[in-house]
């Protein structure tokens, strides 16, 4: 087993919120920090809609079950306190590198010296964070798939300089929260996972922006042509926008007017997905 026992998730969107919700159902006490009252608060209401969600499909899940995950859940707007005797830190803010340098510089003055931090990043490198981390040896990334309960894997990837049992205590940490471990033997930007999914997502986009197909049939394509259940504007609306947004909005030319084109179209209307009831798909 890992040394691992208290666990602090900084941000609670909809990824961060399942990290932590994920973890207190595998039985690790979790502190969930974000910026002020109102995020967690929010961040409540969307561990009880998870708790209702692993009833209904997490097999073996039940009431008593999902009570003691939700009983080890904390909350804090109070980053030293939140930190204070953390084994772990796993950072899910958004995907900007300024944003994240700034919170780890911030995090590297008041955890513990003992404390593991591990960014949940989805397409940045940890080599591109390490400095601002003031603790390269036991800093690596370690990223996870929407719908954590379903799309059960651990991407775990360090730089040169993270210390050899350090990952292995984060493998083995990912295991015993549930999750299958991918250990990534060096640096790879979006990992394996969005490796995959990025170009996949990105040439979707392309084609309902250039108005070639409407999404719903770009979609059908997919689903009818590969037996895939859901199609890639499905996964944008499982994602949420705000993501594949801030990815896109920090690449070349042509993924900067994607992103533009998102924005107009879907983020600046309130369709952010599944969470906010309409993105591509209106959700009841």
């Amino acid at each position: 087993m890992s040394d691992i026992k208290k666990v602090v998730v900084l941000g609670t969107g909809v990824l961060g919120s399942q990290i932590a919700f994920q973890s207190a159902y595998a039985g690790f006490h979790v502190t969930a920090y974000d910026v002020d009252d109102a995020a967690l608060a929010r961040a409540e209401e969307r561990f009880a809609g998870l708790a209702k969600t692993y009833l209904a499909e997490v097999p073996g899940a039940d009431e008593a079950a999902t009570a003691a995950a939700l009983a080890n859940l904390s909350y804090s707007a109070d980053l030293a306190q939140a930190v204070d005797d953390a084994d772990l830190v796993i950072e899910a803010v958004p995907e900007i590198l300024e944003l994240k340098r700034t919170t780890y510089r911030k995090l590297g003055a008041v955890a513990p010296q003992k404390t593991i931090f591990a960014t949940n990043s989805s397409t940045l490198l940890p080599s591109d964070i390490v400095d601002a981390t003031g603790r390269p040896d036991r800093f690596l990334a370690m990223h996870f798939a929407n719908q954590i309960w379903r799309a059960n894997t651990a991407e775990i990837m360090g730089t040169t300089l993270t210390s050899p049992a350090v990952f292995d205590t984060v493998v083995q940490y990912a295991q015993e929260m549930g999750m299958v471990p991918i250990p990534i033997h060096k640096e790879k930007a979006g990992y394996v996972l969005n490796s995959l999914l990025v170009p996949f997502l990105g040439a979707a986009l392309e084609l309902a922006a250039g108005e070639y197909a409407a999404p719903e049939d770009v979609d059908k394509t997919w689903r009818i042509a590969t037996g895939s259940p859901l199609g890639p504007f499905q996964f944008y609306d499982i994602i949420g926008m705000n993501t594949p947004y801030n990815i896109m909005a920090g690449g070349d030319a042509d993924a900067q007017k994607l992103a533009a084109w998102l924005k107009k179209n879907y983020i600046d209307q309130g369709k952010l997905g599944i969470a906010s009831g309409e993105g591509f798909y209106k959700y009841s």
